[in-house]
């Protein structure tokens, strides 16, 4: 697993946001600027969040974003999961993204990848955004 920029952003951003979650909204220039992101990308992301309902916003002069639910129910994995896909380092062990892979013929190299897949997701299952803030 390797996070990209994206997945980066947006988990930045979520931690901005419930550092401000008693403040009401925040508005996207205030998290760019705070978390050093690039707005026009940071709107992507911000969308794709509220999307998928992890935000809610509000338009006009004291607009913006804000958690849809408590930091402490957002793990770190969903939202990796949600812009990046699997967590596990090959396809072939990902229990949400399974594809085949060649590695599947050698089952102690599986083993492995799955002992690594197994400890990354639990990791990231049980961290959740108020953990980190």
């Amino acid at each position: 697993m390797k996070l990209t920029s994206r997945s980066e952003y947006a988990l930045l951003a979520l931690v901005c946001l419930a550092r401000h979650n008693a403040d009401g909204y925040v508005s996207a220039e205030t998290i760019a600027l705070a978390q050093k992101i690039p707005l026009k990308f940071l709107e992507q992301i911000l969308f794709a969040l509220k999307r998928a309902k992890y935000l809610r916003s509000s338009k006009g002069q004291h607009g913006g974003y804000r958690l849809a639910k408590p930091a402490d129910k957002i793990a770190l994995a969903e939202v990796i999961r949600l812009f990046d896909g699997a967590l596990a380092p090959t396809e072939s062990v990902s229990k949400y993204f399974y594809e085949s892979t060649p590695i599947e013929k050698e089952k102690n190299l599986v083993k492995v990848f799955k002992g690594i897949r197994d400890y990354v997701s639990e990791t990231l299952e049980k961290t959740t955004i108020a953990d980190v803030v």
